[in-house]
């Protein structure tokens, strides 16, 4: 009888969510034992249902008496909030961006504390328009790990322990974008003081007052913390956020080949920015192995970086290490200008680049006078990046012992393949987000197909290397896309 009454559930609950229902076989929630009762559901994010708790529920887990009468659908519940918020617009109009991108994201962040269900459906379904407002700065078993420092938060520089709030928001985009489990992300924020002075002076800041620890201080910190995830969560990747650049590379070097770990400010910008390079030598009309003439100019924190070679090893993590860079030309002095780079006069050498990559957090630096330059390049479709990630679903289930150079190729590869030439000649070189999922899935397979070529891959608990090794290329991409976490409401019971 139970068996045929959750089997009626689930038909149920997909037909309610038909409209994008998740594909066959996606982890959509069974029933669970639930060891809590009355306020202590309601205050928990992961089994509160708010109105959907059907009368059977309410009297069983001692809910009556504490939710309005009236039962809604999960569908219902969906469309209420999704109106809110459409008031919410409303009521906001004609008001500055700064006060309307607060109020979203408070909206969204009280639906996340309230009902983690609902709040992931929603943030999946409207990807792309929620992702830079939980994103963007305002204010048991783990998978996947977002660390920072708080030093180098976007532009907005050394926040302290209110940079918090980007672990938070990238894993709430990992979730919706690459369907891992809510319940096994976690975000850390590693306090090692501020070199901020206004909020060591600010009596209401919460983190260390002092000053930033440096050198050997620093590194035995990390130390400490990557041997203490290891310890407990051997599988777990660690993504390493916003760390000021001379120790992103520090820690990069220093862990990459010991941990599943990555920096996503250089490797996953990275992968990104190579799938659209690749994209770029499409739409010239020109083979892919014509990509190491490409002239690139690169604007931004990776310029100082680069070393004495030229090489793009901020942007590409040396992945091609030939690309070279037309950035220091002797003709150009320290600071120039970027329009510098396109004039011609008895100092300054013409570069005429075929892309420009930004990689700095300050905006405005592409300004309409560098568009107007671009017209002088030598390419018939010059391209312009303003760069501010796709490897971590293949990484997890893959089990791989660390991620390497290949493997984010193989991401950026297969992301820049999604395009169609269709795409490609409209002038388009990533695919929507609104695609992500399935995106993902692919990028992810093509992942796990590197990991295993490296020999890295140890697999999971139910995918064992030998098994993963036998799949085809179509069955890893469905063992992935099966993998992928989907919201759908518990059915509880009282144990």
């Amino acid at each position: 009888m139970l068996r045929s009454a959750v089997a009626r559930r689930s038909r149920e609950l997909r037909r309610l969510l038909s409209s994008s229902a998740p594909a066959a076989g996606a982890a959509v929630p069974g029933p669970c034992i639930v060891h809590k009762r009355g306020n202590d559901i309601l205050n928990d994010p992961w089994y509160n249902k708010d109105t959907a708790f059907p009368l059977t529920e309410r009297d069983r887990l001692g809910l009556r008496g504490l939710l309005p009468p009236r039962v809604m659908t999960f569908k219902e519940q969906y469309e209420r909030f999704m109106n809110s918020f459409k008031s919410l617009e409303n009521n906001t109009r004609g008001e500055p961006d700064s006060i309307v991108s607060l109020a979203k994201w408070r909206i969204l962040n009280r639906l996340h504390d309230r009902n983690e269900t609902l709040y992931y459906r929603v943030l999946i379904d409207n990807i792309k328009d929620f992702a830079p407002i939980i994103y963007t700065p305002t204010v048991g078993l783990v998978d996947m790990i977002v660390v920072t420092d708080g030093s180098r938060i976007l532009g907005l520089g050394d926040l302290g322990v209110q940079g918090i709030g980007i672990p938070i928001g990238k894993l709430d985009l990992y979730v919706a974008a690459a369907g891992i489990n809510p319940q096994k992300v976690l975000p850390v924020m590693l306090d090692v003081g501020t070199n901020n002075e206004k909020l060591l002076e600010d009596k209401l800041y919460l983190g260390l007052r002092q000053h930033r620890l440096e050198g050997e201080e620093y590194l035995s910190v990390i130390d400490e913390f990557m041997e203490a995830v290891r310890a407990r969560w051997p599988k777990a990747v660690v993504q390493f956020e916003d760390f000021q650049m001379k120790w992103a590379f520090e820690t990069l070097q220093r862990y990459r080949q010991r941990f599943c770990m990555f920096n996503d400010d250089v490797q996953g910008t990275a992968g990104v920015a190579l799938a659209g390079l690749l994209g770029v030598v499409r739409a010239q009309g020109r083979p892919l192995h014509d990509f190491n003439k490409q002239k690139i100019v690169v604007v931004g924190a990776g310029r100082a970086l680069l070393p004495k070679t030229g090489r793009v090893w901020i942007l590409l993590w040396r992945l091609l290490p030939e690309v070279m860079v037309l950035m220091r030309l002797k003709d150009l002095h320290e600071g120039a200008s970027l329009v510098e780079v396109f004039d011609t006069d008895h100092q300054v050498k013409k570069v005429k680049p075929h892309v420009l990559l930004g990689l700095s957090g300050v905006g405005g630096i592409f300004n309409e006078e560098v568009l107007r330059a671009m017209k002088d390049s030598e390419s018939p479709r010059p391209a312009i990046f303003a760069m501010s990630n796709p490897t971590t679903k293949g990484a997890l289930l893959s089990g791989a012992r660390n991620i390497s150079d290949e493997m984010l190729q193989a991401a950026a590869e297969s992301l820049a393949s999604y395009i169609t030439d269709e795409e490609i000649g409209k002038g388009i070189l990533f695919p929507s987000v609104s695609s992500i999922r399935p995106i993902t899935a692919r990028v992810g397979a093509a992942v796990v197909r590197a990991a295993i070529h490296e020999d890295l891959a140890e697999g999971t608990a139910d995918m064992g290397p030998k098994e993963l090794n036998s799949l085809s290329e179509p069955e890893i991409v469905d063992y992935v896309a099966r993998k992928m976490w989907y919201p759908g409401t518990l059915f509880t019971a009282l144990l």
